[in-house]
């Protein structure tokens, strides 16, 4: 009996060395705290920054170590819910704002407003802290943010001697339907349409021309609606696509990567894409390809943008959310900001940060993507629950059969406002 307690002690320590080891620190142990911080990134200098970032946090505090842990935005969504309702989510977790919304009702994040320090608060403007506001709470702190851009053939564009738009100055919906036409011919195109992923494109480009899609009652409720303003940018795709052959129907099942190749070969003179695909233009370009970025067409509103930045967020069950807070602020002080943008080849959304040279110059089209960032505004779907379904189910295949001219305009408002308003209903009961 004598070696059965011994060994049943023995366990009993062991265990209690274990669970301590698997601690994340606490004023009862006396250990340093230990936050895990999933990162998306996924592109080689934006993990170094975020590495060399954590690696510096990690050498001035001592008490608050933080663990890297990387993550995928292939499959962030489902891999966050398991983790939430595993109870083994991140402290800190890296993500987009338009996939916050069910989270953030869903109780599995925390209300940061108490735990934000007014520095960074004033830091960032406040149509990016919408993004990441439902209800009467703050559950993410937008951080980076993309335009959407023309990348344009300089060399097709010269050619073609039509006028090349500014930040200033932009070609509006209409002169842009124009210079397609003009600039396509003899097996080339005006545009290649990357849209596999159809809805967000439409949605926030719509914004320039006071599209909104989606309307907030008095009651809270969100109801579907497509006016005159919703169907400018829509129809424009569809008829380069279908009435004037200047864009390409092939492109409309692609993604931005797809699309370079033709680009690169003189298939197209430009291509709409979000700011990032720089690098990618940088890195496969062959040598010599003369290439430049323009402003996405302007509208009635003006040059006018919905984006879903990215965002940092803290999980509800951590029970280091001051200690999570901290970190977060050293991740986005103005230096580091920058770093972080130019890691992602993305915008800061600090205005401080905005304003670094470094983004300023018109190598690689930094200077452009600069100018419209005050222009960029909280994309219209951020805060409608349901709209994942609504988007899956009904606006895709509506809008890919629309731009293919399987549907026309009458068929697809009809999909979009009736079989998406019985959609959000079943959410707002």
């Amino acid at each position: 009996m004598r070696n059965v307690r011994t060994s049943v002690l023995a366990l009993a320590a062991s265990l209690t060395l274990l669970i301590a080891g698997c601690s994340s620190g606490s004023e009862e142990t006396g250990g340093p705290v230990t936050l895990e911080f999933q990162s998306l990134a996924w592109q080689k200098e934006s993990v170094d920054a975020s590495k060399e970032l954590v690696k510096e946090w990690n050498a001035a505090h001592p008490d608050i170590q933080v663990r890297y842990i990387q993550g995928s935005w292939d499959s962030v969504h489902d891999q966050l819910l398991t983790a939430f309702e595993g109870d083994e989510a991140p402290d800190i977790i890296h993500d987009a704002s338009d996939d916050l919304a069910d989270f953030a009702y869903g109780g599995y994040l925390a209300d940061l407003r108490d735990y934000l320090p007014q520095r960074l608060k004033s830091a960032i403007a406040q149509p990016s802290w919408e993004t990441v506001t439902f209800g009467d709470g703050v559950y993410g702190v937008p951080f980076l943010q993309e335009p959407r851009v023309l990348v344009a053939n300089a060399t097709l564009l010269k050619k073609s001697g039509v006028r090349v738009p500014t930040p200033e100055r932009p070609w509006t919906w209409a002169e842009f339907r124009q210079v397609t036409r003009r600039l396509s011919g003899k097996g080339a195109y005006g545009v290649a349409w990357p849209l596999k992923e159809p809805v967000s494109a439409t949605l926030n480009l719509s914004l320039s021309t006071g599209g909104q899609m989606f309307h907030r009652g008095a009651d809270g409720k969100v109801t579907v609606r497509f006016g005159a303003a919703d169907a400018v940018v829509p129809r424009t795709v569809h008829d380069q696509v279908n009435v004037d052959g200047s864009a390409s129907g092939t492109t409309l099942g692609m993604g931005g990567s797809d699309t370079l190749p033709g680009f690169f070969a003189g298939k197209c003179a430009m291509v709409p894409l979000g700011f990032s695909y720089r690098q990618q233009i940088v890195q496969q370009a062959p040598k010599g390809f003369d290439w430049q970025v323009l402003p996405a067409p302007a509208g009635a509103d003006g040059l006018a943008q919905g984006v879903s930045p990215q965002t940092l967020s803290v999980s509800e069950d951590s029970p280091h959310k001051k200690e999570a807070a901290e970190f977060i602020d050293f991740l986005l002080r103005p230096r580091n900001m920058v770093r972080l943008a130019l890691g992602d080849w993305m915008l800061p959304t600090g205005t401080q940060a905005l304003q670094d040279p470094a983004l300023h110059t018109t190598k690689y089209g930094w200077a452009t993507g600069t100018a419209l960032a005050a222009h960029l505004r909280s994309a219209p779907a951020q805060s409608v629950r349901g709209y994942p379904e609504w988007k899956d189910k009904v606006a895709t295949p509506a809008l890919q059969e629309y731009y293919s001219g399987a549907i026309g305009l009458g068929e697809l408002r009809h999909r979009l406002v009736d079989d998406g308003n019985l959609v959000l209903a079943r959410y707002q009961r």
